[in-house]
């Protein structure tokens, strides 16, 4: 039985008779946590303007996308984050090459 397909009027009406979804709270100690990191987000970015080297490019854009995506409810971890700050900073190891030139 193939489902018949509804009108725009029909669909409005579905969605306003829909129940409602219950808005997400946050709480006073979540909102803390989201400025500091948004604080120190910034904070590295502003300090990270005359980083030389290949790693500062994708790590401020892994920052500017973070700070877009803020409100989305999954979000990195202390661990994850610190590295996030740190690593437009932190100088990728050199690549190991068997080239035994002298």
């Amino acid at each position: 039985m193939a489902t018949a397909k509804l009108t725009p009027l029909q669909e409005l009406e579905a969605r306003r008779n829909a129940p409602a979804v219950p808005k997400r709270v946050i709480s006073e100690e979540e909102k803390a946590t989201r400025r500091d990191r948004v604080a120190k987000a910034k904070d590295a970015l502003a300090r990270s303007v005359g980083a030389r080297g290949e790693q500062v490019a994708p790590a401020r854009a892994a920052l500017k996308t973070y700070l877009q995506r803020l409100n989305e409810p999954k979000q990195p971890d202390d661990a994850q984050f610190e590295a996030l700050i740190e690593a437009p900073f932190k100088v990728p190891p050199r690549k190991k090459t068997n080239d035994r030139r002298f």
